[in-house]
């Protein structure tokens, strides 16, 4: 079994492997000092096992290195959001610390606002796969109901607040549903930039194979 996973992951072109490994330091680097350790391991948990996992799901479905990148950045973003569960991420103390004014009041909001920051990501970033662009616009939206069926299933089980803080609505009754269309929103963006660039090709087909430079 061993052998097999040391297998699957020099099958994995060498980008990809450097994406994986920077995953993982990211996910340990959140978790230095964190804030909210009852909450970190269903923050970072689900990262953690897709990065594990990474190497023996692209040998079964290769993806292009732009492709691995979309995600990879999607899940970078998560993990920065996460060490502060989502709805602390302290956006506003560092914008009064470089220019004394804070992007709340700038912006109008009366919540933090980066979770929507990150449903907009997994919807723009997502729609680069080796899918035809339709079946992404539509596999986004899929993935955020399932993502907020999780989060209700969630609140079923969970003791106390944590439900709450993990799902960070936030005192939001509609904001499932505004994540929701946040990533769609993305997931449009997306699909009219790359119609407008005139792809006519999938632009998540595998690289050709990496070849190992000998040593």
């Amino acid at each position: 079994m061993l052998s097999g996973a040391v297998a699957a992951w020099f099958q994995v072109p060498r980008p990809q492997r450097r994406m994986i490994l920077l995953l993982l330091a990211a996910v340990a680097l959140a978790n230095v000092a964190q804030p909210f350790p009852d909450l970190a391991p269903l923050q970072h948990g689900p990262t953690i096992a897709l990065a594990l996992a990474a190497p023996a799901l692209l040998r079964r479905w290769p993806l292009s290195d732009r492709a691995v990148a979309c995600i990879w950045l999607f899940l970078l973003l998560h993990t920065f959001a996460a060490r502060w569960i989502y709805s602390y991420v302290p956006y506003d103390d560092w914008a009064r610390a470089l220019t004394g004014h804070d992007l709340s009041s700038i912006l109008g909001l009366r919540r933090n606002g980066f979770d929507r920051l990150v449903h907009f990501a997994f919807g723009a970033l997502l729609t680069a796969h080796p899918w035809s662009l339709g079946f992404a616009f539509a596999a986004v939206g899929l993935g955020s109901a399932l993502y907020e069926i999780f989060e209700w299933l969630l609140t079923l089980v969970a003791a106390g607040d944590m439900a709450d803080y993990y799902n960070g609505q936030q005192g939001d009754h509609w904001d499932a549903q505004k994540d929701m269309a946040i990533a769609q929103a993305g997931a449009a963006l997306a699909l009219i930039a790359l119609l407008r660039r005139g792809h006519r090709r999938h632009i998540g087909n595998p690289s050709p194979p990496h070849k190992e430079q000998p040593r």
